[in-house]
């Protein structure tokens, strides 16, 4: 039987469910990537960005977020793909304040909120490739 803290467990499934959740962005977005390049580029065109940044962001995003949520669901590298993750949302948050879409960004509030409780808590990391004990030791 698995010997885990309430902190320890809680940390554990928040970064399981970042993980999915950052993972399953890329699973959706791949089969259909031209066309998710190509609706960023047009929703982006009335802003400052030009379209050519815009659409190299849109194309490397899905694989940044795919390769964030593995690694998280892995529980490795933990700390600093928490860190990418927020990176990536501050970048998502000044998209959508580009495009004054106060409703998302208080959303992508939310996630940064979130990673920054995953982060605050890293110590609790456990079940993870990061650290190597045993499953059954005593918490």
């Amino acid at each position: 039987m698995l010997k885990l803290s309430n902190p320890e467990l809680a940390f554990v499934l928040g970064r399981l469910l970042l993980g999915v959740n950052f993972l399953m962005h890329l699973l959706v977005r791949l089969p259909k990537l031209a066309g998710f390049r190509a609706g960023l580029v047009k929703q982006f065109a009335a802003t400052p960005l030009p379209a050519p940044l815009v659409n190299a962001f849109a194309s490397v995003l899905p694989f940044v977020e795919g390769g964030i949520g593995l690694l998280l669901l892995l529980g490795l590298f933990t700390r600093p793909m928490l860190v990418a993750a927020m990176l990536v949302m501050m970048s998502l948050i000044v998209g959508s304040s580009l495009l004054e879409e106060w409703a998302i960004v208080g959303s992508q509030m939310l996630y940064g909120l979130f990673i920054f409780a995953l982060i605050l808590y890293c110590q609790h990391n456990r079940l993870c490739f990061d650290r190597r004990p045993s499953p059954l030791a005593p918490a």
